[in-house]
């Protein structure tokens, strides 16, 4: 139980910083500003859906994708930790009026869409190569039973998150602000760039006790 617990909380807190789905508050209310309350329960909830099936599908064949390519954990960590680091400090100098992960043609194309729940919400903007490298570096360094369960508990509470964050997006954007979610974005940022530092320490040793 211990290692179910330690597991859990060391992967949600991780998983909860690099997706930032208090950051996406003002892009999802941008998006879905002409959306009725029962359309944005819906796009709230497939996306939040899309992002736990992105993570667990990352999770469990990411590490088969890596033996392909011949990438070691060691590479990955290290790109991993500089893709989550530079995530962070763009939420430092965080900008609201600037969306995470749109280019200009995706966001005059977003104009034509009939549902935005994949792209761009799902992806790029929360489960981005950050969040995926992540969890394949964790998934070489817990693999026993409890570690794997805990791991797919903490993908699906980090979603279950990401739905509630995302229905109350509209009423947490009025209550915080634009001053209140830059604030949590930095803090976030600060947090999740410790987080990019780390796995890339931890690549930099392995790496280092392997000579």
């Amino acid at each position: 139980m211990e290692i179910f617990l330690n597991t859990f909380f060391v992967l949600l807190g991780a998983l909860f910083s690099v997706l930032n789905p208090i950051g996406a508050i003002p892009f999802f209310v941008g998006l879905t500003q002409d959306y009725s309350k029962a359309e944005r329960s819906r796009v709230s909830l497939l996306a939040a859906v899309n992002v736990c099936i992105i993570l667990l599908i990352s999770f469990f064949v990411g590490e088969y994708v890596l033996s392909f390519f011949g990438i070691t954990i060691s590479a990955l960590r290290i790109a991993g930790g500089i893709l989550i680091a530079s995530s962070g400090f763009g939420l430092l100098n965080a900008n609201p009026k600037k969306r995470k992960g749109i280019s200009k043609e995706v966001e005059e194309d977003l104009q034509n869409r009939s549902s935005i729940a994949l792209t761009p919400l799902a992806m790029p903007m929360l489960a981005g190569p950050g969040s995926i490298s992540l969890l394949i570096a964790f998934n070489q360094d817990h693999h026993s039973t409890p570690e794997i369960l805990s791991s797919v508990f903490s993908i699906v509470i980090v979603s279950l998150l990401i739905f509630l964050i995302l229905r109350s997006a509209h009423y947490l954007a009025k209550y915080l602000g634009a001053s209140g979610i830059v604030a949590i974005s930095r803090i976030v940022g600060f947090l999740t760039v410790a987080i990019g530092i780390q796995y890339i320490i931890s690549a930099v040793l392995s790496i280092i006790r392997g000579i």
